[in-house]
């Protein structure tokens, strides 16, 4: 197997593709890795979520970084990874790019019930609001692996 680097365009293409990464946030020395359903548009990445440790990390340390695979098998893959700057999208000031988002977002059929329930049951309290946020994107870079013949 070879690993080349893909062209800003073949990293664009595949945002376009993959709907599910990986987002790392960190606070205090400490990293956090989590999976997250996402929507690409040029420039930026839109994410839902609740409140909960990735929030509550990225408000105080807003550098995040978002790592995107596609993998056909061990040596036939792409992958990408966005260094970017969290931006939680708050009403009223968001309110259309908040709207967008949710519209970005909803093209996957029920994005929002598995993590809206699982935070409801985790903290009994049928009130928990949807974040949505976003991450502009800062760099960008991406590999793929090769089968050599």
């Amino acid at each position: 197997m070879r690993i080349v680097p893909t062209s800003d365009q073949e990293c664009k293409e595949l945002l376009g593709r993959v709907s599910l990464g990986r987002l790392a946030c960190a606070l205090d020395n400490q990293p956090y890795v989590v999976p997250v359903a996402f929507s690409y548009e040029p420039g930026r990445i839109y994410v839902f979520s609740t409140v909960g440790k990735k929030i509550e990390w990225m408000r105080q340390n807003p550098k995040v970084c978002l790592q995107v695979d596609e993998i056909g098998n061990r040596s036939h893959w792409t992958s990408v990874v966005i260094n970017g700057i969290y931006l939680e999208l708050q009403e009223p000031q968001y309110s259309a790019e908040k709207r967008r988002a949710r519209e970005l977002l909803g093209e996957s059929a029920q994005w929002w019930i598995a993590p809206m329930a699982e935070r409801r049951e985790q903290v009994s309290d049928l009130s928990i609001e949807p974040v949505f946020f976003r991450i502009d994107i800062e760099s960008m870079s991406g590999l793929r692996g090769i089968p050599e013949a």
